[in-house]
């Protein structure tokens, strides 16, 4: 399961701190994802003129923005430096999680909670990303939210699912996401005391990124649908489509 030695899978950026090559996971069947067509990341608005530098030898073609039309208006989105690049606001939550009491859950059982919650709300949302993912030209591509954590971390594991990469694999990509929250913590300290703010006034359980959580959602699919690629195929997207993303990501 282990990447090569000189697989780079987080790009380092200025303001971005959890943006993340998706490739190199291996499938049951014996492939691995390829490198350099799909990324995860986080807050995109972020992204510093040396950022947009950093990221366009990546030759990015599609943009998927899963936060809230609130959070897209309040802090702005992806700067569209290219007309070769698309952006799409597929937002998976109607809220966000300031507006959620944790009662003192612990962080597993919350995130479980609220990821169970995610998919039940955003099913139709969810794929429709892995559509606009699977159309001709739409890759590489890169898909975030506020921390690269929650619905980014969901949508990452439908795809790798449909994908046929192994659970246990999924959760690791999941459970990268810690230090990409150390990372963006620390930088908020140096750079960003708004954030900063923010962060130490939300509850613990937010900010978490427990590989339990992931790992139970991904058992509750297994319970109800069998695969991973049979619940996407069941939300509206097309074996074709899925046949597609798998020439376009596996080698």
């Amino acid at each position: 399961m282990a990447a090569s030695a000189t697989f780079q899978r987080v790009i380092e950026l200025e303001a971005v701190h959890n943006f993340r090559d998706m490739g190199d996971y291996p499938t049951h069947d014996g492939r691995r994802t390829r490198p350099g067509r799909l990324f995860r990341a986080d807050g995109l608005y972020r992204l510093t003129p040396t950022d947009l530098e950093t990221l366009r030898p990546l030759g990015l073609h599609t943009v998927i923005d899963l936060r809230t039309l609130g959070e897209v208006e309040d802090r702005g989105r992806f700067p569209l430096t290219s007309p070769s690049v698309a952006w799409h606001h597929l937002p998976v939550v109607d809220v966000t999680w300031e507006q959620i009491p944790h009662e003192n859950r612990s962080a597993a059982v919350f995130l479980y909670d609220q990821y169970t919650s995610m998919l039940a709300y955003g099913e139709p949302l969810f794929a429709a990303a892995i559509r606009t993912l699977a159309q001709p030209g739409a890759l590489p591509a890169v898909f975030h939210c506020a921390a690269g954590k929650d619905r980014t971390g969901l949508l990452a594991a439908l795809v790798l699912g449909a994908l046929g990469v192994p659970d246990e694999v999924i959760v690791d990509d999941y459970a990268l996401t810690q230090a990409g929250m150390e990372r963006t913590r620390r930088w908020a300290e140096r750079s960003n005391p708004e954030m900063l703010a923010q962060w130490q006034a939300m509850p613990a359980v937010h900010a978490a990124a427990e590989p339990e959580a992931m790992a139970n959602v991904l058992r509750d699919i297994h319970a109800t649908h069998g695969t991973v690629r049979d619940y996407v195929r069941s939300l509206g997207v097309p074996a074709a489509a899925l046949d597609e993303l798998a020439d376009e990501l596996l080698a």
